[in-house]
């Protein structure tokens, strides 16, 4: 298998990860962990263990002109992003996440026209239209299941920011990856976002009873940092040296397949048709956004 094919896997893997902690993030929250100490507890634990792997790797050095990309990067990445997708699960649902996260390639390509200045034709602007009614639509009459779900609007609005800002991520972060290796890339944009973190999620993470957590939370807890930060971000940031951000955007559409069986399963949510009709409105409108034109053969009848 070639690199490239590696990356596909890489980029599923993550996806496959970030659905399934839909569920495993939201059973320990607020019970065990605040969302906002949870955030401080993920970057905190990424940072040791891209630290640690970055022994074992030749050293790299950052050029300073690229040290404002990082910092930038980093805020969307690793603070942003993970604030209000955290504070969104918190208070909405599993399902419900999983769905606005697959506008995530609608915010690629818009940030991309926007810095790359990549065309949006008539159909990609179709796509987007019904991608955010789809999102909108969720976000308005979605609230149905209400189990440890106490404000599911606002959790659905959180949500929609956090693919906007991991969209913005993937398409500044890009440039890095082609220069430098992920484990130095991450080593330092986790330092930085405990450092943006730290002023809204301190309070929360001291208060949380460690020594007498349950199992079943401590293990929770591990997933989220070990393979929903250290793991996702390792591989997300891997396939991004061999595929196109909207590439990678597009692997979340198989999130909401993956966290509805595994939400419904564990009796932490469940499928309604207003969930089903908005994942088929996102669904739709991400495919008008990103399938390409058939490129026509050349025969002599066009000659």
């Amino acid at each position: 298998m070639d690199m490239r094919g590696v990356a596909f896997l890489a980029a599923l893997g993550a996806t496959t990860i970030y659905a399934l902690n839909h569920t495993i993030a939201k059973v320990i929250m607020p019970n065990y962990i605040g969302a906002f100490g949870l955030v401080l507890l993920r970057v905190i634990g990424a940072t040791i263990l891209f630290w640690i792997a970055s022994l074992f790797i030749k050293s790299e050095k950052i050029e300073f002109s690229d040290y404002p990309r990082l910092l930038i990067a980093s805020i969307f990445g690793m603070c942003v992003n993970m604030l209000a997708f955290i504070k969104g699960l918190s208070l909405s649902t599993p399902i419900n996440g999983a769905v606005i996260v697959t506008l995530t390639p609608l915010f690629v390509l818009i940030i991309s026209t926007i810095l790359i200045k990549e065309k949006i034709t008539f159909t990609k602007f179709g796509g987007i239209i019904l991608g955010f009614s789809g999102a909108v639509t969720l976000i308005a009459y979605g609230n149905s299941f209400t189990l440890n779900a106490p404000n599911i609007p606002l959790g659905n609005m959180l949500m929609v920011c956090n693919a906007l800002s991991f969209g913005t991520y993937l398409v500044i972060s890009k440039p890095l990856v082609k220069k430098y290796s992920t484990i130095t890339l991450m080593k330092w944009m986790f330092p930085l976002g405990v450092l943006y973190n730290l002023p809204f999620t301190l309070n929360e993470f001291i208060l949380v009873d460690w020594f007498n957590l349950p199992f079943h939370a401590i293990w929770r807890m591990g997933f989220v940092v070990i393979c929903t930060t250290f793991l996702a971000y390792l591989f997300n940031m891997f396939a991004l040296q061999y595929l196109k951000a909207t590439t990678i955007s597009s692997f979340t559409y198989f999130q909401p397949i993956i966290a509805v069986g595994y939400a419904s399963i564990t009796g932490n949510d469940k499928l309604d048709w207003i969930k089903f009709l908005s994942c088929l409105m996102v669904f739709c409108g991400v495919y008008l956004v990103t399938k390409r034109k058939k490129k026509k053969k050349f025969t002599a009848n066009n000659l």
